[in-house]
């Protein structure tokens, strides 16, 4: 078994990855995994941790954090260019934990732990946004789901007034923070070439099935199919919306008359210059214009 670089974000899990991260290593230690680590600062430093391990020779890096921290280190990783190179492995301790739960890996440390000394190995899917912030064009790298309009509004609340609440509290509190001033947008929406306008409240693009702390936003979605499952939430009343929550944690949305899903390798969706924000697996990273695309197989994963 090769060596493996760990990069722990201790801040993950609302700070609680700090407290578990002693037990992890020990346990680690005690089955015979062989690995050295590094410990986040600040965010953003997963992607020059994920860096420098490539360049430092390593061909296995293991995320011990949440959903940003794989992006951050995923982000690292494809910066390199030697994305197909490397192997990435997980040990889940972030609030939600939504990408994970996709690949059917354990939330539970002790178990995940386990996993890595006989994991199978899989390709998936990435995503890829190009937007445009603080005025210049920029594109970053997704695992498990982009979005723009009323969710990326929501992960801008939530982010910056609810996020020591954790998981689905603080999803939550920044929804109900969101909805008493969202307004839905008209926007130009293109589905691999396909062109409509219309009026909507969001749009998502989703490589895994969870999303916003254990919402099942694409309950049919598949990692590794080269598609994004698209959900378009359109001209939904705000009392309609706010009833509905509910079966997007169970996955029974779809079927409601103001959503759509689309399966499609691109989505460009262009704006009257309103300001529309765009997050990338909660993290907000620019505004529209924007365009996402599948880069299939494009990630090695340990599951």
């Amino acid at each position: 078994m090769s060596y493996a670089r760990l990069i722990v974000n201790p801040a993950a899990g609302a700070g609680r990855t700090a407290k578990k991260w002693p037990h992890i290593k020990e346990l680690l230690k005690h089955i015979g995994y062989r690995f050295e680590h590094d410990i986040t600062e600040a965010p953003g430093h997963a992607i020059e941790l994920a860096k420098a391990a490539v360049g430092k020779g390593y061909k296995l890096v293991v995320s011990v954090g949440g959903d940003g921290t794989i992006n951050e280190i995923v982000n690292g990783l494809y910066n390199t260019g030697d994305l197909k190179d490397i192997e990435l492995g997980f040990i889940g301790t972030g609030t939600g934990s939504d990408y994970i739960r996709t690949l059917g890996i354990s939330r539970h440390y002790q178990e995940s732990c386990q996993h890595l000394m006989n994991p199978m190995k899989k390709s998936v899917d990435l995503g890829m946004v190009e937007f445009i912030g603080d005025g210049q064009s920029g594109q970053r790298i997704f695992t498990n789901f982009a979005g723009i309009g009323f969710d990326a509004e929501v992960v801008r609340a939530t982010t910056k007034k609810f996020k020591n609440f954790g998981g689905k509290p603080a999803y939550l509190m920044g929804l109900l923070s969101t909805f008493a001033t969202y307004k839905n947008r008209e926007i130009e929406l293109i589905l691999d070439g396909n062109k409509e306008n219309r009026k909507i409240c969001t749009v998502m693009m989703s490589n895994g099935k969870y999303g916003g702390g254990s919402m099942m936003i694409a309950p049919e979605a598949d990692p590794c199919d080269g598609l994004f499952d698209v959900m378009i939430i359109g001209d939904i009343s705000k009392p309609d919306l706010l009833a509905s929550l509910p079966r997007i944690y169970r996955g029974t949305h779809l079927t409601h008359p103001k959503v759509t899903l689309k399966r499609v390798k691109t989505v460009e969706i262009h704006t009257a210059g309103n300001n529309m924000a765009i997050q990338a697996d909660g993290d907000l990273v620019g505004e529209a214009p924007a365009r996402f695309s599948v880069l299939p197989s494009a990630l090695n994963i340990l599951v």
